[in-house]
């Protein structure tokens, strides 16, 4: 087991939140605070398991992942190749990239373990074969060589100490570059989202920093920054070793100043009691000031039992916002407003007034955005009010679909 000392960590976490202490979420709860929605008896039960939930990883000292990892030799033949579509109506093929199990970061409302940080992290030293393989498969000598993209990472944080310190993700970048240099017609691309700052980006394995490995790939992928609209404080507390924004904000400049393509951001988790006006004028012009064209929305979804957890984190800081939030999901009417892995979106016509109030705002800044088929459905988007591929050439999840033009 290797230990190691988060890059980015802070003084205040959840276990010494001042002004909190952990409350059981039900139906008097939900009054008392002013929640005017009328829960079913399914979501109250959920709301009360997640409470307990709480109650005992603060008591075990699991709400955050441990600053610690394991190493494994994997079969590179043995990996399964996972697409990231759930929907069947991605525009192009995309194979995931997931080199570790769990994810140092510490996400509370993760999508994959819904904020469960008890699994012991551990990486895979041969994963960058596997890519190799995957790379000669799909677009090497004999293949159909579609366009295709390889996402870095869907189900963890690319670039985490687990990834870094072991050089697996330098390797990864590696294998691209390789790929690129065997196969220069090939129709491969890179698509990274991620919540690294810059000292991440700057961490050299044999010489090299993830930042030069970029740079040599800078035509073949894209650098999406993942960020959320919140307080800062919030952001510290439920994102408990991720970059602060101004350091992914400078991780984005790093990028931009060695040419590789860095103008799209993952706009998420949107908390939607926050998206006040002054947050979304402070926010969106950020990322104007860094050159960001291109946003992907995705509001938090969900399970109730993290709902319940999300919630008291929020009101710590706002009790009223902790009201909104709630009251945004547990209405009976909009159980059925699920996407991926089962997870609870807010409610349809909040969502897409929320999605207006940021568009209307953007469109000031010329900005574009770029929504997933599953949202377009859901909400009943149309061309007209978002292109499939808009006017700066992104489509779906933020894919520079310019990119294939090389």
């Amino acid at each position: 087991m290797v230990s190691y000392t988060p890059i980015y960590s802070r003084d205040n976490d959840v276990y010494n939140l001042e002004g909190f202490s952990p409350q059981v979420v039900d139906y008097s709860y939900l009054k008392d605070l002013g929640v005017e929605v009328e829960p079913d008896e399914a979501t109250l039960e959920a709301l009360k398991k997640g409470s307990l939930i709480l109650k005992k990883r603060i008591e075990n000292r699991t709400l955050i992942p441990k600053p610690r990892f394991s190493e494994y030799a994997g079969n590179p033949d043995e990996v399964k190749t996972e697409i990231h579509n759930y929907t069947g109506r991605c525009p192009t093929l995309t194979y995931e990239i997931n080199p570790v199990g769990g994810c140092g970061v510490g996400c509370q409302y993760c999508l994959v373990t819904d904020g469960d940080h008890e699994r012991e992290l551990a990486v895979d030293l041969d994963y960058p074969l596997y890519v190799k393989r995957l790379l000669n498969e799909k677009n090497g000598p004999g293949s159909e060589n579609r366009n295709h993209y390889y996402y870095f990472s869907p189900k963890t944080e690319a670039f985490q100490e687990a990834t870094l310190l072991t050089g697996v993700a330098h390797r990864i970048l590696g294998e691209f570059i390789d790929h690129f240099r065997r196969c220069p017609d090939s129709r491969a691309r890179l698509f990274i989202a991620s919540k690294a700052g810059a000292e991440h980006l700057l961490i050299q394995h044999d010489g090299k920093s993830i930042l030069d490995y970029f740079e040599l790939l800078k035509d073949r992928m894209q650098f999406n920054t993942s960020v959320s609209i919140m307080p800062a404080a919030f952001r510290d507390i439920i994102e408990p070793f991720a970059a602060p924004l101004a350091e992914r904000m400078r991780a984005v400049r790093l990028c931009r100043e060695r040419g590789i393509p860095a103008n799209s951001a993952l706009v998420q988790p949107i908390f939607v009691p926050c998206l006040t006006d002054d947050g979304i004028k402070s926010f969106f012009d950020t990322l104007h000031s860094e050159g960001i064209i291109n946003y992907k929305p995705e509001f938090l979804t969900v399970c109730m039992e993290n709902l319940a957890i999300l919630g008291q984190y929020l009101g710590v800081f706002d009790k009223n916002m902790e009201r909104q939030l709630y009251d945004a999901y547990i209405m009976p009417t909009n159980a059925d407003h699920r996407k991926q892995r089962g997870r609870t979106a807010p409610d349809r016509k909040l969502s897409m007034s929320s999605l207006r109030k940021m568009i209307e705002y953007t469109d000031t800044l010329g900005m574009s955005v770029s929504i997933c088929y599953w949202v377009r459905r859901q909400l009943e988007i149309s061309e007209d009010m978002i292109p499939e591929v808009n006017r700066n050439g992104f489509q779906c999840l933020g894919y520079q679909t310019r990119l294939f033009c090389i």
